[in-house]
Parts: C-alpha cells; sequence; structure tokens
C-alpha cells in the first residue's frame, strides 16, 4: 500500500516546480509599505528557505508585513498566546481598538483559558504590530495559512485534490496477503504481522500485553464500520479492556472519514482475537481514539485547534498514559507547543511520527513538527535490512526510536485493521513506527505499573540497537520489546 506523503504536503505544493526543478525559489524582501500584500508564492519561498537552512518553520521568522499578509490570504484567524492570567482581556480591548470592532473570541478554542491563548479575527496591520510588540503576547500566528497557501493552477487541481485529503483513502483490506510471508497465525485465531518478530513483540507477550494502560490515539477517528475497534473489540485474549471514542476536530464527530486513524488504532491495539484479522501490539490496553483532524496534514485552524484539545484532554484524564499522534505539519504552533507543555506536566509520555513524504524531501528534511519538539519521543521507519529508512520516512538528530516497517523486496508494510471487515490492510511510513512503538512503551508499563514515564523510555533505549552509541539518524534504533519488558 501506498504510504501517505505526510506532513511534507505543504512544500510539495510550494514547490510544486521542484519536481522538475532542483533550484529553490529566490526571496525577496518586502516592501516596506505595508499596504502591499505579500504574495503567496514569496510567503512559501520564505517558508521553504528556513526550513532548509534551520530544518523548521515557526513565524516568529516572519516580519510583521508577511505574518499580516498570510492572514489575508487565509482564513484571517490569528492565534495570540499571552503570558499573564488577565492577558486576554487587554488583548481583546487592543484588537477590538485596532480593527475597529469588538473582538470576540474563536468559539472552537475550548482549551484557550486553560493555556492562555486565544483564536481571533484580524484584518488590519497594525493589530498585527501591536500584538507582536506587546511584552505579554508569546506569539500571534495566522494559524490556517496552511490551508490556503497553495497557489493553484489547472495543471496542479489533481495534486490539491489528493492534499485536501492528504493520508486518506489507503485504508482497505489486502486480498494478497500470504501466510508465513506477510504474517503468521497465532491464538486464538489471530494474525501477526511480518514485522513482530523484529522487535520480538510475541516473546514480550509472555510477561505484558498492555493490560491496565490506557493510551490515547490522536488522529483521524475510528471507522463506525469496524467492529473490532467497537463491539468486538473485546473478543479473543482481548477481554476486559475498555474504549473511548471522542471528537474534538470541529464537528464533534469521533468517526474516521479518512481511514487514517483506523489504522493507527489497528497496530497499537487491536483485539487478538476469533475473527482472523490481525492482533496489535497491546492488545489488551484500553484505548481512547480521537478524531482532531481531517487528515494527517495539520494545516487548517480546526485541525489545530482539534488537536490541541486533544492533548489537553488525554493530560486532564488520568487515566491516560501514553499519547501517539502519527500527524503533523511544516509549521510550528504555539498553542501545541503550549499543549504538549501541559500534557507533559501531567506525566504524560507522547509519541509523534517524524515525518513521511517522498524519498526525495526526506533526504533533506529532517523530523517535523510536533515530532522535534523536546517534550514528545519522535519515531520513525526503518527496512528489514536493519540499516536503511523507508522510502518516505524522516530520520535526524531529533529522532528516538526506529521500527521495522518496510521489506526491502516487495516494499511490503505491516498489517492493520481495515475499515471494516475481518481482511487486513496494511500502512506504512512514520506513522505506522510510531503507533507501534507506542504500543512497545504500553507493553514496558504494564510490566512496570509503577515506573515514572522516563524509567519507561530508559528501559525502551537501553534495549534498542544503538543502545551503546545513539544514531544521529535513528536515535536509540530498533526497540527490542522482550528486552525491554525484562525478565
Amino acid at each position: 500500500m501506498r504510504t501517505p506523503y505526510f506532513l511534507m504536503v505543504g512544500l510539495i505544493v510550494i514547490l510544486s516546480t521542484s519536481c522538475r526543478k532542483t533550484t529553490t525559489l529566490p526571496f525577496t524582501p518586502p516592501p516596506p509599505n505595508p499596504q502591499e500584500i505579500i504574495p503567496k508564492s514569496a510567503i512559501n519561498a520564505f517558508v521553504h528557505q528556513q526550513l532548509e537552512t534551520h530544518g523548521y518553520f515557526d513565524w516568529k521568522m516572519a516580519s510583521d508585513t508577511m505574518v499580516w499578509s498570510a492572514l489575508l490570504h487565509g482564513d484571517s484567524i490569528l492565534s495570540v498566546g499571552y503570558s499573564t492570567t488577565s492577558g486576554a482581556a487587554g488583548i481583546l480591548q487592543l484588537i477590538g481598538e485596532k480593527e475597529g470592532i469588538t473582538a470576540r473570541q474563536d468559539q472552537r478554542t475550548s482549551t484557550g483559558d486553560k493555556l492562555r491563548f486565544l483564536n481571533v479575527r484580524v484584518s488590519h496591520f497594525e493589530t498585527v504590530k501591536a500584538l507582536r510588540a506587546s511584552p505579554i503576547v508569546r506569539y500571534a500566528e495566522p494559524i490556517g495559512y496552511g490551508a490556503f497557501m497553495r497557489d493553484i493552477s489547472p495543471r496542479d487541481a489533481a495534486a490539491a485534490s489528493d492534499i485536501l485529503a492528504s493520508g486518506c483513502g489507503y485504508n482497505s483490506a489486502k486480498t494478497d496477503l500470504v501466510a508465513g510471508v506477510d504474517y503468521t497465525a497465532t491464538s486464538p485465531a489471530a494474525k501477526l504481522s511480518w514485522n513482530y518478530p523484529y522487535h520480538r513483540v510475541e516473546q514480550a507477550w509472555q510477561r505484558a500485553t498492555g493490560q491496565h494502560i490506557k493510551v490515547m490515539i490522536i488522529d483521524t477517528g475510528v471507522s463506525p464500520q469496524q467492529e473490532n475497534l467497537g463491539s468486538a473489540f473485546n473478543q479473543g485474549w482481548s477481554a476486559g479492556r475498555t474504549l473511548q471514542k471522542v471528537g474534538t476536530y470541529y464537528n464533534g464527530s469521533p468517526d474516521d472519514p479518512c481511514g487514517h486513524g483506523t489504522s493507527m488504532a489497528g497496530v497499537l491495539a487491536g483485539p487478538r482475537g476469533t475473527d482472523g484479522n490481525t492482533a496489535g501490539i497491546a492488545y489488551n490496553c484500553d484505548l481512547i481514539t480521537v478524531h482532531a483532524a481531517e487528515n494527517v496534514v495539520l494545516l487548517s485552524t480546526d485541525a489545530i485547534n482539534g488537536v490541541t484539545n486533544a492533548y489537553v484532554l488525554g493530560a486532564d484524564d488520568p487515566a491516560v498514559k501514553i499519547i501517539s499522534m502519527s500527524m503533523g505539519t511544516i509549521f510550528s504552533s504555539g498553542q501545541i507547543k503550549d499543549a504538549l507543555s501541559y500534557a507533559y506536566s501531567k506525566g504524560k509520555l507522547m509519541f509523534c511520527a517524524a515525518g513521511t513524504s517522498t524519498s526525495f524531501f526526506a533526504s533533506f528534511v529532517g523530523v517535523i513538527f510536533p515530532a522535534n519538539q523536546p517534550q514528545v519521543v519522535a519515531v520513525t521507519g526503518m527496512k528489514d535490512n536493519l540499516k536503511d529508512r523507508c522510502d518516505d520516512c524522516h530520520t535526524g538528530s531529533k529522532v528516538d526510536f526506529a521500527i521495522v516497517m518496510q521489506k526491502s523486496s516487495t516494499g511490503r508494510n505491516p498489517l492493520s485493521i481495515a475499515m471494516s471487515g475481518d481482511v487486513p490492510s496494511t500502512v506504512g511510513g512514520s506513522s505506522v513506527a510510531t503507533a507501534s512503538c507506542s504500543a512497545i512503551a504500553a507493553l514496558v508499563w504494564s510490566k512496570y505499573p509503577a515506573y515514572p514515564r522516563d524509567s519507561i523510555i530508559a528501559r525502551m533505549a537501553r534495549a534498542s540497537s544503538f543502545a551503546n552509541n545513539r544514531s544521529s539518524k535513528f536515535g536509540w534504533g530498533i526497540i527490542n520489546a522482550d528486552a525491554a519488558v525484562g525478565l
């Protein structure tokens, strides 16, 4: 199955001609006149330039004029982080004065007061300038520009359609799976993915199966047609656990319109059942799935807010130990950073995907946001030759662990659960690597429930292939789940 072009979709569009030319679009500083809006092409070129130079992009790198221009090109929603408890009122008053209106907080920021940020509609340059100069403003970002950054020409219409559904539509049943090659059978009547032996998952199951560990998956939800992630979640050897489905995306639905979230849930927590479907690595863990975004590329205001709210939801649930997210973006987000810090302060162990894109982009673009943040564990994928990254996977110094998830000979990816039925699907990229790594952490934590978060990571690191010499591309490397669980 083709892996999703995870997270670098924005870059793909930015460089719609770069597939044909290897030169970077030139960036010319804008004229001082703020009445002249910087075109998308120049903003996009600047973003690309910063990514190549620094490995990340933050709107603090841009000028007031560029931030204002990005607002006008987008949905005009500015995400404003403030530093004092009374800051919200002052910011709203400032915006009201500059905009000539009574500014109102956007109603989709249900966690704004807790994290000290606002989503506000802004259109005037002087408003942007004043906010960014204010000593109580931590950041002021055009939160939804990524969803509008494309300069669409007729020849790019098909690509734009793909971008709007990035990572979606691939989670269908695979009827060509071969026993003994793509999977092995196990009791009571389940399938084990071909990559489990590389991590000694079955051996680890002798002592831990994820029992009593609650994991949250922040993604695109779960298919209501898939009973293994519904009414049959507790079948077979996976009895007695809990499943919750929630939605923090603007429509509040927990259902998966995309397919990506369903496949992540299958890899991590699919039941070890009686119907012939694939068993997840942590097949006895408790699970909460969150529909937080429309696809795996976090570009829209709704997606950024959905993810922000999801992290806070997980942070505030004392039973949640692990949060796994196989989504991300090329833009740093202040409010997601706030949410990560909040969840980290609550003791949560968070895993994020290092990034998935074309081989060309992955070769020079490192770990994307939010996997590049210090509060999270970044995960990427490797081929079964145990030395090369997967064709579409990002690597870099911020990667912490690697999961074997692509066959060198055939390109086959690990098994997961399809949108419906009992015939497994397959899924690739750093997405499946992240869900798998999160599941291994659940195995370890279920064996040592009294351990703090850092001790779980330490056990995983000591049981990995580069434990004695951390790799600059793959971190601690390939995890031996059996050794991490220990005797």
